[in-house]
Parts: structure tokens; C-alpha cells; sequence
């Protein structure tokens, strides 16, 4: 005597379009080894299994699985926290000009809901709510925007307190370039763009390139200043502008050990007697005006570059558009050698 017994599919509400393949599996097994049933009909094992797969075939692929279905997202950012995403950020503060501008390169302009008060490229984040800058964030605003992500500086005071309130936070503040491209990386990820990030920093580093070769060879190797704010604070060679700087054959007067963008007392800045100036265009003006500065080679002789603003803000912002900068000054420096004597 065989005895039958229908095999019922288990539910499951973790298949998507179970629905859809049920009829596929609704076949009747009995212990026999060999035949199946299908409804009253007694078939050949592997016939059935021809039917089954031939079913399959012809569900509509809406009814299976989606393979892409994002899954969470595990972020180290520069305080070395992990930070899980469910899945990759749609509502985005970004609270760091730079962090907005490199959003804006992995084209994603289009998920940041809110920036800081100093963000202004490209165009279209002038039109989004402001929500403060670095030491002062509103920090109301910001959780009524429901970002499912927060870009901020690490030393942001407004970082402890969106995580408190369970808002997740990527804290990345790159100094140097090769923080600059993690940032990249880690941005794309967060959007779930990885292979843009990777595209981004090699354009980054092409143009880069780009610049430097078109560099006089006349002032390569030749000492630089680069002036940040007049009081004075400097770019030194630990940092992104520094970098830059080196890779574009320039020798910094500033060395690393003083740190990355570091105050210095002008009596350094005149024994030194760097080949070329270079700062914004105000401060490049108003120099030869300060006590003793006079005396600089650098500025009696216009070896100097002044960028105006929005130039500068390529240059001081560690992200994309430091290719820009890169550019900015290769162009400065060839003006300089075409004005040069002999």
C-alpha cells in the first residue's frame, strides 16, 4: 500500500512574489521513490521535474527575488567608527562645503536636503536650506529635514549630538590627499556608487597631473608660501595644499614638523625668502604693507600669485575641485616665468 500526502509550500513573507511561483510548486509526492503526482495523474520523476523547471521559466521575473535589493552598509569614518546604513543615503545634510562639493561630483546633488551656511558650488546648493556652520547647528532643523545620513567635520560639536538622537553621522575631515580620496571612497559607498568614487579620484589625480607638466621647469623645485589667513597662517607641507604644492614641483617653506596649516611668526616667513607668494588676492595686496615686508624678493619682483575668491575656495576646500586649484596655479606660475627677465 503507497500511502500520498500533499506537500504544502511553507509561508514566507521574506520571498517576494511567492504568490506568483506557488502554482510551480503545487505538486503532490508520495513516498515511492521515482513518480510523482500531479493532481490525478501519477508522472515520471524526472518528467515532473521538466515541468517544474519549464514553469519556472515562464513566471514573470517581477515575481522573483530582486538580486539588488540593498543590503546594510558599513562606513568607517575618520574617528575610525563604524556607521551602518541600511541602505544608501537618500536624505542628505551635508554640514562641510567640501563634503557638499564632493556629493556633487558622484552626481548625487540631487539627495542632499540641507547644507551649511558656507556651501556655494555648484550652483543648484544655493537653493537648499541652511542649517548653520561648524560651531553653531541647528540642530532642530536638521532632525525635522529626517536625513537618513549627516556629512560633518569631525571636530563638529553638532556630531555627539545627532548620533544621540540616532541620526547617523559620517565625520570625515581630510588634511591630507590621501584622506581627500578616502573621503571620495567612503562618500560613494554611502550613496552606493563605489565605481563613481573610484572614477572620481583618478580624474582628480589626472588632471593633477595634467597641471603639473605644464609647470615651467624654470620654477620647478623653487620655494613657496602659501599664505592662508594674514595672521599669518600658512599651508605647510603636511598638508592637502602642501601636497598639492609638491606635486606640482613646488618646495615648501613650511616644513611638516610645524604641522599641517600652522601660525607662524613673520620673522619666518622673511628669513626664508620664498621664491613665490601665493594667498588670496586681498592678503597678496595689502603684504608689501605690512612691517619688514617689504624686504621679500618675491614681491618687489610680482613672483606672486593672488586668487580671487572664488578661486580660493578650490584651493582651501579638500575635495574634487582641487584638480580646479591645481590648474589655478599651474596658469600663475606660467604667467610668472612669461614675466621673468631674460
Amino acid at each position: 500500500m503507497v500511502t500520498r500526502r500533499r506537500l504544502r509550500p511553507r509561508r514566507s513573507a521574506a520571498l517576494p512574489g511567492a504568490g506568483a511561483l506557488r502554482p510551480c510548486a503545487a505538486v503532490v509526492v508520495q513516498r515511492a521513490p521515482g513518480v510523482v503526482r500531479r493532481g490525478a495523474v501519477a508522472v515520471p520523476l524526472a518528467l515532473a521535474l521538466a515541468l517544474l523547471a519549464l514553469c519556472l521559466l515562464l513566471v514573470p521575473r517581477a515575481a522573483w527575488p530582486d538580486a539588488s535589493t540593498p543590503t546594510a552598509l558599513r562606513l568607517v569614518d575618520a574617528r575610525g567608527r563604524t556607521v551602518v546604513l541600511a541602505a544608501p543615503a537618500e536624505r542628505i545634510v551635508s554640514l562641510l562645503p567640501s563634503l557638499t562639493e564632493t556629493v556633487c561630483a558622484l552626481d548625487a546633488c540631487d539627495r542632499l536636503v540641507a547644507v551649511d551656511r558656507y556651501a556655494d558650488w555648484p550652483q543648484q546648493v544655493r537653493a537648499l536650506p541652511r542649517v548653520g556652520g561648524l560651531e553653531d547647528t541647528q540642530i532642530e532643523r536638521v532632525v525635522a529635514l529626517r536625513p537618513d545620513l549627516v556629512l560633518a567635520a569631525r571636530s563638529s560639536r553638532a556630531v555627539d549630538r545627532l548620533e544621540a538622537l540616532g541620526i547617523p553621522v559620517l565625520a570625515l575631515e581630510p588634511q591630507n590627499l590621501r584622506q581627500m580620496h578616502e573621503a571620495i571612497a567612503t562618500l560613494a559607498q554611502a550613496l552606493g556608487r563605489p565605481a563613481a568614487g573610484r572614477r572620481l579620484s583618478a580624474q582628480v589625480d589626472e588632471r593633477i597631473a595634467a597641471a603639473a607638466a605644464r609647470v615651467p621647469p624654470a620654477l620647478r623645485g623653487r620655494s613657496v608660501y602659501l599664505e592662508v589667513a594674514s595672521t599669518p597662517f600658512a599651508a605647510g607641507e603636511a598638508s592637502f595644499d602642501g601636497e598639492l604644492l609638491a606635486r606640482l614641483g613646488l618646495a615648501n617653506i613650511v616644513p611638516a614638523a610645524l604641522g599641517a596649516f600652522p601660525q607662524l611668526n613673520p620673522e619666518f616667513v622673511l628669513r626664508a625668502q620664498p621664491y613665490i607668494v601665493m594667498g588670496m588676492a586681498a592678503a597678496v595686496a595689502a603684504m608689501p604693507g605690512r612691517p619688514g615686508w617689504s624686504t621679500l624678493d618675491a614681491l618687489r619682483a610680482r613672483r606672486v600669485c593672488g586668487f580671487d575668491a572664488p578661486t580660493w575656495d578650490t584651493l582651501v576646500r579638500p575635495g574634487p575641485r582641487l584638480a580646479d586649484a591645481a590648474e589655478a596655479v599651474a596658469d600663475c606660475l606660467a604667467a610668472i616665468a612669461r614675466r621673468a627677465p631674460g
